[in-house]
């Protein structure tokens, strides 16, 4: 696959910086669901998952440290070129579902065996309720799944917006 090259503004959406792709440039990626890149925003590298919108497209959240190298702010209309990879890096666990994998052997053995991907996915099924009593039935049910073998959470749409903190009934919220 290519090399993606688009413009676009960077917007606000409550304490983040958003890059929201074209839904031109979005299309040409090779999944609706999360995507990992490499690129560069005026032409400062950077990593990222690509969320899925829930709306066609793809956005991620601009770290401060890329935002400060690539001398951008929110309003901001930047270059970016971009491309998938299959590298993908471990996603961040969050601490109470490490604590239930490590209380669980079969189930972190799993863990430990599935790709980076399918770990991802698991977090984002996890992540996506904003209730404590549905994050921690989630955590349940992904230990019961991955203790029975089963490698990915099912029955979530994937191509919706799954932060809680930036999206309203599976969308991106619209920036401020």
């Amino acid at each position: 696959m290519g090399i993606i090259h688009f413009q676009t503004k960077l917007s606000q959406i409550g304490t983040r910086t958003v890059l929201r792709l074209p839904e031109s440039a979005s299309a040409k990626l090779p999944s609706r669901g999360i995507v990992f890149v490499e690129g560069s925003i005026n032409a400062v590298p950077f990593t990222a998952v690509l969320e899925p919108d829930g709306a066609g497209s793809h956005w991620f959240s601009l770290t401060s440290t890329l935002r400060e190298n690539a001398k951008v702010a929110a309003g901001d209309t930047v270059a970016v070129s971009c491309k998938p990879s299959n590298n993908w890096p471990e996603p961040p666990i969050p601490e109470d579902f490490e604590q239930s994998l490590a209380a669980s052997p079969d189930a972190h053995a799993l863990w430990k065996d599935i790709s980076p991907m399918a770990r991802w996915d698991w977090i984002r099924w996890i992540s996506a309720t904003s209730r404590p009593e549905t994050r921690r039935r989630r955590i349940e049910a992904a230990c019961d799944k991955l203790k029975k073998g089963e490698r990915r959470p099912c029955c979530f749409n994937r191509t919706l917006c799954t932060d809680p903190a930036v999206s309203k009934n599976g969308v991106l919220m619209e920036p401020q």
